[in-house]
């Protein structure tokens, strides 16, 4: 739980008595690889802190293509926002990678949360903020760089990513397939 409060803490500063009460609104949860958090279809009613392993949100075009949106290593946060805000069913999975141990916070919680400890208001305003301008920033790359240059750029802001994830993870994220992939890591290896 510390992890959590130290996460908070870089934006926010608690009272001994408002982390306890962060504390007590949330819930620690370790899952095996491969469980499947949430599912395309139903509503995300919890958000997941990650201590331990990586997590992966994705979505399944009609043709049966993986798309991921995003991972969550530990520090980092991760739901299908869509559904969390509105509680409506959402498009995303999100899958566990390696086992792993995430602190869950519940729309429901996070709502009282908001009420009781009104800082954590403004902690989960600057986290949406930061999202919103990465998330803006990854759709320009997207459209302006070549795929060696998105796969760079993700290389060089996720290093220890790159050794810990499926090949095919990354070819999507980077928004290619896994055979395009193959070939232009081969390129990249001969220059």
């Amino acid at each position: 739980m510390q992890q959590l409060l130290d996460n908070i803490a870089k934006h926010v500063s608690l009272t001994p008595v408002e982390q306890e009460r962060v504390l007590a609104f949330t819930e620690i949860q370790t899952y095996k690889p491969k469980t499947l958090l949430l599912k395309e279809g139903e509503v995300c009613i919890n958000s997941f802190f990650v201590t331990k392993g990586i997590l992966r949100s994705y979505n399944i075009d009609e043709n049966g293509v993986e798309h991921v949106v995003s991972f969550a290593c530990p520090g980092w946060w991760i739901a299908d926002m869509y559904s969390f805000l509105s509680q409506r069913p959402g498009q995303l999975y999100i899958e566990v990678n390696e086992e792993a141990e995430v602190i869950l916070l519940s729309k429901e919680n996070r709502d009282t949360l908001f009420a009781e400890v009104p800082k954590m208001e403004r902690f989960f305003r600057i986290l949406i903020e930061n999202s919103l301008v990465a998330n803006q920033q990854r759709l320009i790359d997207n459209m302006s760089f070549t795929a060696e240059a998105r796969y760079d750029k993700f290389s060089k802001k996720y290093p220890d990513l790159v050794h810990c994830l499926p090949q095919k993870q990354i070819a999507s994220y980077i928004g290619v397939t896994p055979e395009f992939f193959s070939k232009m890591k081969a390129r990249l290896l001969k220059k």
